[in-house]
Formats: structure tokens, sequence, C-alpha cells
């Protein structure tokens, strides 16, 4: 019989002094001890039993984990253990990722993006995962300290399905690195949730678009879908066909019906695989016509 009013287990609380003692205490502790950034999944999931973790590991404050950076030059770097609300709020990222901006404050209330983070809910690996579609469509790059020093993992390899990553035993995500986004790029957010606010999403599509004089349309456009399959999605088939011809409403319509093809959603307590499918379509057609009129037409 579950219990109706679940409590936090015990759990020890340990706080490194540096990254390689964080990452070696995660290593000899494989399977029972946990990276600690913003904890809103963690602390649920322990409640809740579905996480047994003996030791909580807090990386926030080592060494760059809790600043964000713009170089024009390079682009922004976010630490793993800044909140969402600094993220948003930042005015670089409102100037050249408004597009993540516009994720980020669609994640549950003001109150828990104090305390989330976006490294938290990249590494997280839930297939609903608000930010991780900018992220991975801006290019994303994670940089990971492990056992074997530091190295890069790119969004666009990184998630194996769902709750599983390339991460390995004693790896510490530091922060995450987006480039300096194309010249002219616009972009949008839409999730369909259960309610307007506080919900995981049924359906999430981020959709970004930026001038490319390379393509017969001039534009280059990409869709990403979230809860539509066991990891966040990247529909190329949108790329293809809304850079292979000028852009019209048949054209975005086309592409919204290639996000239809390649979604392959399951039944949930939050909606039917069916009605998911339907509305990847229908909100991907919606992101498309947004972002294609943030562009001027």
């Amino acid at each position: 019989m579950l219990d109706p009013h679940p409590s936090l287990p015990e759990f020890d609380y340990i706080k490194p002094k540096t990254l390689a003692e964080a990452s070696q205490f995660l290593a000899d502790h494989a399977g029972e001890a946990r990276p600690l950034l913003g904890g809103t999944d963690i602390f649920v999931r322990m409640r809740d039993g579905f996480w047994k973790d003996q030791y909580l590991v807090d990386v926030k404050g080592l060494d760059g984990t809790n600043e964000i950076s713009f170089d024009p030059a390079k682009g922004l770097t976010i630490g793993a253990g800044v909140s969402m609300n600094r993220v948003s709020a930042h005015p670089d990222v409102k100037v050249h990722y408004a597009v993540l901006a516009e994720a980020v404050d669609s994640v549950a209330s003001y109150q828990l993006r104090s305390r989330a983070t976006i490294v938290g809910n990249i590494c997280n690996a839930s297939p609903a995962g608000d930010t991780i579609g900018a992220c991975i469509l801006l290019g994303g790059v994670l940089n990971v300290h492990g056992l074997d020093g530091k190295r890069q993992e790119p969004l666009s390899t990184f998630f194996k399905g769902p709750g599983s990553t390339v991460l390995k035993a004693g790896d510490v995500v530091v922060s995450i690195e987006l480039p300096l986004p194309p010249k002219g790029l616009q972009g949008t957010y839409l999730k369909l949730g259960r309610n307007k606010s506080s919900d995981l999403s049924i359906v999430g599509v981020t959709a970004i678009g930026y001038p490319d004089a390379d393509t017969v349309s001039g534009y280059r456009v990409k869709v990403a879908l979230a809860s539509v399959a066991p990891t966040p999605l990247v529909v190329d088939k949108v790329e293809e066909i809304m850079a292979a011809k000028p852009i019209t409403e048949d054209v975005i319509a086309e592409a919204a019906e290639a996000a239809f093809e390649t979604a392959s959603p399951i039944d949930d307590v939050r909606g039917g695989a069916k009605y998911r499918k339907l509305m990847s379509r229908n909100l991907s057609k919606k992101a498309l016509t947004v972002v294609w009129e943030k562009l001027g037409r």
C-alpha cells in the first residue's frame, strides 16, 4: 500500500572541496551516490521511493559551477549550479538566446526555478525536459569532470534513453557551453500541459530559424520535440524540407507532417500516444509559423 504522506529517507550529505574529490567519491560509491545541484528532481524521487541513494554529493560552488558568462566571440557558458531564474534574467541570454529564456520560463513555477538548474534538467534526461530542445538546437556542449580529468560531451549524442546518458560513475557536469548563435536567429518554445503552469509537457516543441544563403529557401529552420520519444528528438526532416524550397504555408504544413511522422510517443498519465502524436504536428506547425513570422516572412 502506498504511503499517502511519504517523507524523505535518511541520507548522508557530502560536501567535497574539489571536483577531483567529488569525482572520486562518486566513483567509489557508484550506485549509491548522486551529484546534487538544485535537488528539485532528486528529493521528489527519493521521497516517492524511486531513488534510494545513500549519499548526495553537493557539487554547487565547485570550480565553475556557479558562474554564468558571455563572450561575444565564443558564446555563453552556464555553470551547473546556476539557477534557471538567473539564466532567464541574464541580459545576454535575453538578447542572444531568447528561445532558451522562453523555455526556462515555461518550467514549473518561479519558486522552483530559483532552485532548478538547466544542467540538472539535462542530466535528469527526461524526454519531457523543457530546456533541452533549445540547448540541443543551439549546439550545446557539456563540460564534464571525471576520473580521467576534463572532457566535453555534445548534447547531440548525450542521451541514451529515459533517465540514461553517456555519463559514467565519477562524472560531474561542470557547465554547458552554447556557441554564439547565427546572425538573425529567431526561435520559440511551445508547451502543451494539463494546466498553464507547473506541469510536465504532454508535448513540447522548440523551433529556431535564421538566414542561410546556402539554402534554396534562404533560411535554416530546425525543430526539436519533447515528450514524444524515449529521448529529446531533433526532427532532421524538418530542416531538409524548410531548406529545399521557398517557405510557404504548404511547406510549413509539410514540415509539421514530418514531425508527426517522426514522433513515437507512449501512453502515460499525462496523455495518450495518439493525442501526443497529433499534437506534435499541430504544435510544430504553430511553432514554425511563429518563427517564420519573426524572421519577417
